[in-house]
């Protein structure tokens, strides 16, 4: 039985039985993958939370004390 943890691409969730060694484009199982990835980041489907953002929308206004 092996130990290591079985792997999924996030993209398309395509099984990745081998080790990660053998995916030249890891954590996806294909360049297509990692493409539309990549896509996904530059269209804005992926965001980092600005804490900045954040703070400024719960903050009153000057304006609004």
């Amino acid at each position: 039985m092996s130990t290591t943890p079985k792997t999924t691409c996030p993209v398309c969730k395509a099984p990745m039985p081998a080790p990660w060694q053998e995916y030249p484009d890891y954590p996806f199982c294909s360049k297509r993958c990692k493409t539309i990835d990549l896509g996904r980041w530059l269209g804005e489907d992926y965001r980092v939370p600005d804490k900045a953002d954040e703070n400024r929308s719960t903050a009153p206004r000057p304006d609004e004390e």
